[in-house]
């Protein structure tokens, strides 16, 4: 009789164990499903086609939705919505339930307020707040400051140290593009989406080859953002990176003077007059050697191309033929520079009087 009470309250012990497993299992559940955030703030995402629910909950969770990716697949079988959830691009609000996100994924219910906008080639980080900010899209103060202080998940990001004098410490990397966003999509979200964009576009062959000059990305951009900025015929591009690099590492040192690095700090200025060559700026080439301390514009990829692969010749001067052709003359030496020069001046005056 002694034995089967022992037996009986060994395994009375044992199913209470079970028991608080169990509630605590529950209760850890339950709390694993609670919304991470109980803020307002509209979330903009986007489910690529062909995303699985082990993709999603990842994305969910990365976007502050969810707590737990594996805790939200587990609920996504048990309500028998497992292989439901429908790729788009949504919109959430912080604080949403699993079970009022995942109404939204299984219904469909992605937006269709899109809206694009296309950002040139050679737009500063300011012209490209500006043109948000015309188009509705953003605030300008708001997206440079974010710009110039939040964090953002981009791996390439670690790469660029903080220089001294440099203005806009993402100037260069927001890449040139047509973009398509939600309306109400956050200045972070838009400057991570195309910094991501510049993140995929500079490919693992043109890293490699920048490791193989010996240079590092921040050097590359800002090289192909003076490109972008004096070149306005394509075929042209490979030859100016080419006297570039042929400025930086001739013997004796010679300063780059390129026009568009005093443009950069004036605003853009048309016509340069020799006291805006005198201005006090660490951008300015006419007055320190080497680079500038970043980029001055966003250079497309034709531009980041020609600073990684230039043309190789011995040209040390260019000046624009002012004929109309947007193409510049090219020289090897400082007399023939002074020659071009001439040559320039005299097709202005023959545009003129053609006009």
């Amino acid at each position: 009789m002694y034995r089967i009470l022992i037996i009986r309250k060994k395994w009375l012990m044992i199913a209470i164990f079970l028991l608080l497993l169990l509630l605590g299992g529950i209760l850890y559940i339950k709390s694993e499903l609670q919304p991470p955030d109980t803020g307002n703030r509209t979330i903009i995402l986007e489910i690529p086609k062909g995303s699985t629910t082990y993709t999603i909950s990842h994305i969910l969770r990365d976007k502050g939705l969810i707590k737990n990716a594996a805790v939200f697949r587990w609920w996504v079988y048990m309500r028998g919505d497992y292989g439901k959830l429908q790729a788009g691009m949504y919109e959430m609000k912080q604080g949403m339930s699993v079970d009022g996100i995942l109404d939204i994924l299984t219904k469909g219910e992605a937006k269709d307020n899109t809206v694009r906008f296309t950002v040139p080639e050679g737009f500063t980080l300011e012209q490209i707040a500006d043109l948000l900010a015309k188009k509705g899209l953003a605030n300008k103060e708001t997206f440079i400051r974010v710009a110039d202080s939040d964090s953002f998940d981009v791996p390439f990001l670690k790469e660029i140290p903080k220089t001294a004098g440099v203005k806009h410490r993402l100037e260069g990397y927001l890449f040139p593009d047509t973009y398509e966003i939600y309306k109400g999509t956050s200045e972070h979200e838009i400057i991570e989406l195309m910094l991501k964009n510049f993140d995929t576009r500079l490919t693992p062959e043109m890293r490699a080859e920048i490791g193989k000059r010996g240079m590092t990305i921040p050097q590359v951009v800002t090289v192909a953002s003076l490109v972008e900025r004096e070149a306005r015929v394509p075929k042209e591009r490979p030859v100016i990176a080419g006297v570039i690099y042929n400025r930086l590492h001739s013997q004796p040192p010679m300063m780059l003077q390129v026009d568009a690095t005093v443009q950069y700090v004036l605003g853009h200025k048309d016509e340069l007059s020799l006291q805006d060559l005198q201005i006090d700026s660490p951008y300015n080439t006419y007055k320190h050697f080497g680079l500038p301390p970043g980029p001055i514009a966003s250079p497309g990829l034709d531009s980041l191309r020609a600073a990684i692969e230039p043309d190789h010749n011995d040209y040390l001067f260019y000046v624009t033929k002012k004929d109309g052709s947007g193409e510049h003359y090219f020289a090897k030496t400082y007399d023939e520079q002074l020659q071009n020069e001439k040559r320039s001046e005299q097709n202005e005056q023959n545009v003129s009087a053609r006009k």
